[in-house]
C-alpha cells in the first residue's frame, strides 16, 4: 500500500509571496535530472513492474511527460487572461493508452527534459507582473496565481517522484 498521499485528495494553500517564482522555477528545472538519477541503472523489469494495477515507475515518468502540454497551456491562459485555467482529463487516459512500458526509457526522459525546457523558457519570457495574476483552477475551484500554478506543477512532480521511489524500493 502506498504511503504517498492521493493526488486528488490534496488541498493547497497559496499564501506564499509571489517573489518565490525564481525558487519554483529552479525546482522545476531540476525535475528532469532527479527523474533521470532515480531511474538510471534500474533493470527494465523493475521499471515496468506494476503493483496493485497502478502505473509502473516508467509509466509515472511518462505521465509527467504527458502533462507538460497542460502546464504550458495553463501558462498561456495567464498570458491571455482567460476566465478559467484549461481543464484536463482527470481519468489520465493519455497515460493509460501511451504504452510507456514498451518505449525506451531514454526516449521518455529526453522528451520530458525537452518539454520541461520549453515550459521554463516560456515562463522566463513573461513579465513579472503576470506571476500575481489569478485565474480559477477548474478542479480545485479556487483562484490560482501563476506563481501558484508553478508550485502546483512542482508538487505534482514531487508526488510522482515519491511514487516512483516507492515502486523502486518495494520488494
Amino acid at each position: 500500500m502506498s504511503q504517498v498521499p492521493v493526488w486528488f485528495e490534496r488541498r493547497f494553500e497559496f499564501s506564499f509571496p509571489v517573489e518565490l517564482h525564481p525558487n519554483l522555477c529552479a525546482r522545476l528545472r531540476g525535475t528532469p535530472a532527479r527523474i533521470e538519477e532515480t531511474l538510471s541503472g534500474r533493470s527494465h523489469e523493475i521499471l515496468v513492474r506494476k503493483l496493485q494495477q497502478k502505473w509502473s515507475a516508467q509509466e509515472q515518468a511518462g505521465h509527467l511527460l504527458d502533462l507538460e502540454l497542460l502546464w504550458l497551456t495553463r501558462v498561456n491562459d495567464y498570458v491571455a487572461g482567460r476566465a478559467q485555467l484549461a481543464t484536463t482529463d482527470l481519468q489520465n487516459r493519455k497515460t493509460d493508452e501511451a504504452n510507456y512500458n514498451s518505449r525506451p526509457l531514454e526516449q521518455i526522459l529526453a522528451e520530458f527534459r525537452s518539454a520541461r525546457e520549453r515550459l521554463l523558457k516560456r515562463v522566463n519570457e513573461l513579465d513579472t507582473s503576470l506571476f500575481s495574476r489569478a485565474i480559477p483552477h477548474p478542479r480545485l475551484k479556487t483562484p490560482m496565481r501563476l506563481v501558484d500554478h508553478l508550485y502546483f506543477v512542482a508538487e505534482h512532480d514531487d508526488h510522482h517522484l515519491a511514487r516512483i521511489w516507492e515502486l523502486l524500493t518495494e520488494a
